[in-house]
C-alpha cells in the first residue's frame, strides 16, 4: 500500500499526483451538489452499513466463522484436521477488500476529492483504534469505536489540530490498559465479575476437595 501512495504521487500516472482526483460533480448523471443527492448518498452509506453489518454477522454465527475463528486461534490444529486453511483466509480478505471498495465508493462522492494521502499507513493504524476503542471481537465495536474516533478527529483538527496525534495516540494507550474490551465491553461489567467470582469459586472447591484427598 505504501509503495502504491508513492506512485500515485508522481504527476504522470494520470492520478493528478499530490492533488489526487478532485471536482467530482455529478453521480449517475446527478449533480452531487443537490440536497437531494447528498441525502440519497447519506441513505446508501447507512444501508451499506447495515447491510454488511448483517452479512459479517451471519458469517460470524455459521460454521464459516466458527472455522475462521479456529483459524485465528490455532491454523496448525484446524490444518491437522484436513482443512484447506488458505483457501478460507483468502476468502475473508477477499470480502473485507471488496466491503472497503464499497466504503471508498460511497465516501469519495461525499467529501468531493481523494488523493494519495488516504494511503498512508496511518489510516490503517487509525482503523485499528477504532477497533480497540470499540471493542475488540465484536461487530458493534467497530462501528461504535469508529464513530468516537472520528468524532474526536473532527473537533480536534479543528480546535486544537497539533494535539490530534498525541490524543489519538494517548486514547489508544488508555483503552489498552483501561479498556481492554473497549466501550461495548462496559455494557456488561457485572458478567465479567461473575465469571471471576465463579472461577474464583470453583477454584476454592478443587482446592478443598484435594486437601480432603490428602487427608
Amino acid at each position: 500500500t505504501f509503495a502504491f501512495m508513492l506512485l500515485f504521487f508522481r504527476n504522470d500516472t494520470g492520478f493528478g499526483g499530490n492533488n489526487g482526483l478532485t471536482d467530482f460533480k455529478r453521480i449517475l448523471d446527478f449533480p452531487i451538489n443537490l440536497p437531494t443527492t447528498r441525502i440519497s448518498l447519506y441513505l446508501a452509506s447507512v444501508l451499506a452499513l447495515t447491510g454488511v453489518y448483517l452479512l459479517c454477522r451471519f458469517i460470524v454465527k455459521s460454521k464459516l466463522g466458527r472455522l475462521l475463528a479456529a483459524i485465528r486461534d490455532s491454523e496448525g490444529k484446524v490444518l491437522f484436521t484436513g482443512y484447506d486453511t488458505l483457501q478460507y483466509k483468502l476468502f475473508v480478505w477477499t470480502l473485507s477488500a471488496g466491503i472497503c471498495g464499497l466504503a471508498g465508493a460511497l465516501y469519495v462522492p461525499q467529501v468531493g476529492i481523494i488523493n494519495p494521502s488516504e494511503m498512508q499507513p496511518a489510516n490503517s493504524i487509525e482503523m485499528a483504534i477504532w477497533v480497540a476503542v470499540g471493542g475488540r471481537g465484536t461487530l458493534g465495536g467497530a462501528m461504535v469505536g469508529a464513530w468516537l474516533v472520528n468524532a474526536m478527529k473532527s473537533y480536534f483538527t479543528v480546535a486544537a489540530p497539533e494535539l490530534w496525534l498525541y490524543v489519538l495516540g494517548g486514547t489508544f494507550i488508555a483503552v489498552t490498559l483501561w479498556l481492554p474490551r473497549g466501550v461495548v465491553g462496559l455494557r456488561l461489567p457485572g458478567r465479567s465479575r461473575e465469571g471471576r467470582r465463579g472461577g474464583e469459586e470453583s477454584g476454592s472447591a478443587e482446592s478443598k476437595e484435594g486437601e480432603g484427598t490428602d487427608a
